[in-house]
């Protein structure tokens, strides 16, 4: 029989939906904290290296010494950019988005891939610490192609973080910037069934090849209202600074958010849609972006950054969320806007990956159902 409306509870945008179990991260309630495997994400990234994180993300522990040197030589092994790569982000304009070009690299080392179609839980770990160990070199060449430079081959004497910086920049970074970096890349690896990581397990589901799934993921994160919210935050602070006009800035915020509220404009990089009493990561990257304000010299854009916020918080009373610190951290590295998003994707694979190897150990495929609301069957004439 045919369902009627008065008899379907229909949950828009899957909102209070439980659709699967996991054990590789929750928000606990009772803490407000982000858990990866148990661990509050703030210790992980106070004690943990980058590489640590993606450890315990695919194998339910942290790695012991000999197990984080053997991950580390394996993933410092497999960082060089192919060539094949390299020459199908060189096809691509500049004038396409950095996630654009994410997401073809991702498919493209998909179809190099060896293992590509091998979907056992070792093929999957080994393909896993490939796009994770590669992607780094995927976002710093294209910031550095859009500027008109060469590619800075990967290093094998650096971490994680310190390497990434370096192919982006040219140069080792200062030791705070990388701790600083190391951070965001821990506090952006995981937060369960997120829409991009939801995607990443319903292309899972099908028993499409990893690659597959990471790359609708990576299209998934593009959205402002997911991963763009980054990119979005820096473009508020530069509409505010273009208003102020060298003016009083704490005047524009209060003039930009007015006019914001009053056009009933979505402020980026405030609210979520899972806590509600505050983004439990945003105090660990508050503290590192205030490290980077100290470090380069920038106290007006902390000042900046503090008065959005308060504006925010006494008009509408909504805390910020990750991306809202994130932004400018990432600005004060050196990193064009349109490179956030794509850190988060070098990040989120670990997440994303994790995902797809646990929905494969007791895969069902996802399949939801609709309620069609359209015109009664009819006749062609």
């Amino acid at each position: 029989m045919t369902q009627t409306p008065e008899a379907t509870k229909i949950h828009k945008g899957l909102a209070g939906v439980v659709v699967d179990t996991t054990r590789i991260s929750q928000v606990n309630a009772d803490t407000n904290s982000l858990l990866y495997r148990g661990y509050p994400v703030q210790q992980l990234a106070a004690k943990c290296s980058f590489e640590q994180v993606a450890y315990l993300l695919w194998n339910g522990e942290l790695p012991t010494a000999d197990e984080l040197a053997d991950f580390e030589s394996r993933e410092r092994a497999d960082r060089a950019l192919a060539d094949n790569v390299k020459a199908a982000v060189d096809l691509l304009p500049v004038s396409a988005h950095p996630m654009d070009i994410c997401r073809t690299a991702a498919s493209v080392m998909g179809a190099n891939h060896p293992l590509s179609e091998d979907s056992s839980k070792e093929a999957n770990l080994k393909k896993s610490l490939d796009l994770f160990a590669a992607m780094p070199a995927v976002v710093a060449y294209d910031q550095r192609r859009r500027r008109g430079l060469e590619a800075v081959p990967a290093r094998d004497d650096l971490s994680y973080s310190a390497n990434f910086l370096y192919m982006t920049f040219g140069e080792e970074a200062a030791p705070e910037v990388v701790d600083a970096f190391n951070v965001s890349m821990i506090l952006y690896a995981e937060h369960s069934f997120n829409a991009s990581t939801f995607t990443a397990r319903v292309i899972t589901s099908t028993l499409a090849d990893l690659h597959s799934a990471v790359t609708g993921a990576i299209g998934a994160l593009k959205g402002p209202l997911h991963g763009g919210a980054n990119e979005a935050v820096m473009h508020t602070f530069e509409e505010i600074i273009r208003a102020a006009d060298g003016d009083d800035v704490a005047r524009s915020v209060k003039t930009w958010l007015d006019d914001a509220l009053a056009d009933k404009k979505k402020i980026m990089g405030f609210g979520h849609r899972v806590y509600k009493n505050g983004d439990s990561r945003v105090p660990t990257m508050k503290a590192a972006m205030d490290k980077m304000v100290a470090h380069y010299n920038r106290p007006d854009l902390g000042e900046l950054y503090k008065g959005l916020e308060s504006a925010m918080t006494q008009a509408k009373n909504i805390k910020p969320n990750l991306d809202y610190p994130a932004g400018p951290t990432y600005h004060l590295m050196g990193f064009d806007t349109q490179m956030f998003t794509p850190l988060f994707v070098a990040s989120r694979i670990t997440g994303w990956t994790a995902h797809i190897m646990e929905q494969l150990e007791a895969n069902s495929l996802i399949r939801p159902l609709s309620l069609y609301d359209g015109v009664d069957e009819r006749q062609v004439p």
